[in-house]
């Protein structure tokens, strides 16, 4: 393969991946302060002028899939739905032809308001970011008491059709690493897709450690056995996971283990590793990004809310879009410039390697 290929026209690079799924960051601000993300007082978010406008937004996405052949569009942040456009963005998307298929990531404050719109906007399907059960843990993850919120953004998502309705959350060892059965009994009860994340190492105080990560392996092991540590007041009992009584202490406890099974379907590019839950149809899914990188397969293209193109969500460098978009560049040449972009992209993202760079931008102003 020559550099010539990546001239052609789709996002290729020169390990002859195709990346046909966007994601699209709307905003680097957030409504929550999740302590493995950003410090409680936030971060210095991009001034107005920084930021694509609306239409910019639509156009890039436009050429993305009209010239380069993405069919998947995933909005993201920081928080996606305090961007005041959204609605419209999205609308304006799912107007293009072909029409990709359009979901995002949502901390789920608000989502109970916004879910009817947006599916009427034409949104497929969102993913809903919740780490626990307990209001106490989730007021001291994210630094406001706002769990009531987001499950109610859970049930309007799924009332309004966005299914299928999934949950990603993240796992840490000593803070809520003994909550994997009961988010998964949750999920069950609710008809929600469940997907536990690796923590990776993309957080503003560049805090993260290796050693204090809850890997794949841990999640798959917890769920089998069921083992899980007392609930704290108003944790996963009132949220619908199935519980028992310890015979010693008289506390709850999530109710037994699961068995899970490889799911045969293909899994493709898809970030998730599944497991058929008690034989199934229903499923759970673990990416783990750190211990089973899928790099391989990657078919992701990444647009920060500034306009510029990630080839790798842990890239250390960026093509500037934004620049050339308010020069006067035409379409043909955004295009050029982003498939230019998308060539340079990296067999992996070295995690592993001791040379390896946290990136300089965190995940609230990258977009995941």
């Amino acid at each position: 393969m020559t550099a010539a290929r990546g001239t052609d026209g789709v996002l290729v690079d020169r390990y002859g991946r195709v990346a046909r799924d966007l994601r699209v960051s709307l905003t680097d601000k957030c409504n929550l302060r999740c302590t493995y993300c950003m410090p409680a007082e936030g971060l210095p978010w991009l001034a107005g002028p920084q930021l694509l406008s609306d239409d910019e937004i639509v156009r890039l996405v436009r050429v993305a899939v009209e010239r380069l052949g993405v069919t998947e569009v995933r909005f993201t942040g920081g928080e996606p739905l305090i961007r005041p456009g959204v609605v419209g963005i999205v609308a304006a998307v799912a107007a293009l032809t072909p029409r990709p298929r359009i979901s995002l990531t949502t901390n789920g404050l608000g989502l109970d308001r916004l879910a009817p719109a947006l599916r009427a906007a034409g949104l497929d399907r969102v993913n809903v970011s919740l780490d626990t059960l307990d209001a106490g843990r989730f007021a001291r993850l994210t630094r406001r008491d706002r769990l009531a919120d987001v499950l109610a953004g859970l049930a309007g998502a799924a009332a309004a059709g966005l299914t299928p309705v999934k949950i990603n959350s993240v796992l840490m060892r000593g803070v809520n690493d003994d909550e994997a059965p009961a988010l998964l009994h949750f999920a069950l009860a609710h008809g929600y897709e469940l997907r536990f994340i690796e923590q990776m190492p993309l957080d503003a105080q560049h805090g993260w450690d290796r050693a204090a990560m809850v890997t794949a392996d841990e999640i798959l092991a917890t769920l089998r056995t069921g083992a899980g540590a007392p609930t704290e007041a108003g944790a996963p009992t009132e949220a619908g996971a199935p519980t028992e009584a310890d015979p010693h202490t008289g506390a709850s406890l999530p109710r037994t283990g699961f068995d899970l099974t490889p799911d045969p379907a293909e899994r493709g590019a898809a970030p998730a590793e599944t497991w058929l839950v008690d034989g199934g149809p229903a499923r759970v899914g673990v990416i783990g990004s750190v211990t089973r990188p899928f790099c391989g397969d990657c078919d992701r293209t990444r647009l920060t809310a500034d306009g510029q193109v990630r080839a790798c969500l842990f890239a250390t460098e960026e093509s500037d879009l934004r620049g050339a978009l308010r020069a006067g560049a035409d379409d043909d040449e955004l295009a050029r410039r982003w498939r230019a972009a998308m060539w340079g992209k990296r067999a992996g993202h070295g995690i592993d390697d001791p040379t390896f760079l946290q990136p300089a931008r965190p995940m609230s102003a990258i977009g995941g």
